[in-house]
């Protein structure tokens, strides 16, 4: 059986900038890292690899250069590697990239049982953890979120029992498979790759499927096929703080006082 993961390269976001005139991310320059909570996901994926001897497929949608990302992802164990490259992919939003992943995904079921796909919560770049719910909704595929433990898994029943993690509570959650699996980062800590799986993921032939491959809708896909857009990026303007009293002020009435006087005099707030 197979476990997809689905990883994303990604822009180092300790070292982006924004170009004031443009509004739009300068990636020159920038580091590419894996996103790190597909870290997460892949690494739990090789855990029940090795607990329970899953084959386990890396999927990851970009340019060329996003092979770097799968080469790692061979290095610390997966099975097999796949990008899915085409310019007519390009520009995707959450809509489009679910789309072709979940279309991924199904060509690969047609040779093996898939058990589960395994996502980290979001990616660091868009923030929005709709692709992995995505795929699951048009899979079909039984959804659980905010994962930070896999309990258990009986394979034989195709059963999977979890604990998801939500403000304030856990809840412990059994469901049916195939599932989609968004884990958490607290779920487990990255392995690192040996040296001589290293050397064997540089020497590797990373399998990439192109449109004329996935054969879809050029409409479906990338740009065409994507329901949003970016009409801007940019840094949100921080005017500098203001503390407030300070050390002379050990009395919480008389902060609160000052903190209303001060909201007071901004227009900030009514006493009316």
């Amino acid at each position: 059986m197979l476990i997809i993961t689905c990883i994303k390269q990604v822009p180092d976001t300790t070292q982006v900038k924004i170009d004031a005139v443009t509004g739009t991310l300068i990636r020159e320059g920038v580091p590419s890292i894996i996103n790190p909570f597909d870290a997460h996901a892949l690494e739990e994926s090789l855990r029940l690899k090795d607990e329970y001897g899953f084959k386990v497929v890396a999927i990851s949608m970009g340019p060329p250069s996003a092979e770097m990302t799968l080469r790692r992802a061979l290095a610390l164990g997966a099975d097999d590697v796949i990008l899915l490259s085409d310019r007519a992919f390009g520009g995707a939003d959450t809509l489009a990239t679910s789309m072709l992943l979940s279309e991924a995904i199904k060509r690969l079921s047609v040779h093996e049982e898939i058990a589960m796909v395994i996502c980290g919560k979001q990616t660091i770049d868009g923030d929005t953890a709709q692709v992995g719910p995505g795929i699951a909704t048009r899979l079909k595929y039984t959804q659980l979120t905010s994962v930070d433990r896999i309990e258990n898994i009986d394979i034989q029943s195709r059963r999977i029992t979890v604990r998801c993690k939500f403000e304030g509570r856990y809840e412990i959650l059994e469901s049916s498979l195939p599932a989609m699996i968004a884990v958490l980062r607290e779920i487990n800590r990255p392995r690192y790759p040996t040296v001589p799986m290293r050397m064997m993921s540089q020497e590797a032939v990373i399998k990439t499927w192109d449109n004329k491959i996935m054969r879809l809708n050029e409409n479906t896909v990338g740009l065409k096929g994507s329901a949003t857009a970016v009409k801007r990026i940019f840094s949100p303007d921080r005017a500098m703080g203001q503390i407030l009293g300070g050390d002379e002020i050990s009395n919480p009435d008389d902060a609160a006082r000052m903190l209303i006087d001060k909201l007071v005099s901004k227009n900030l707030l009514s006493l009316q």
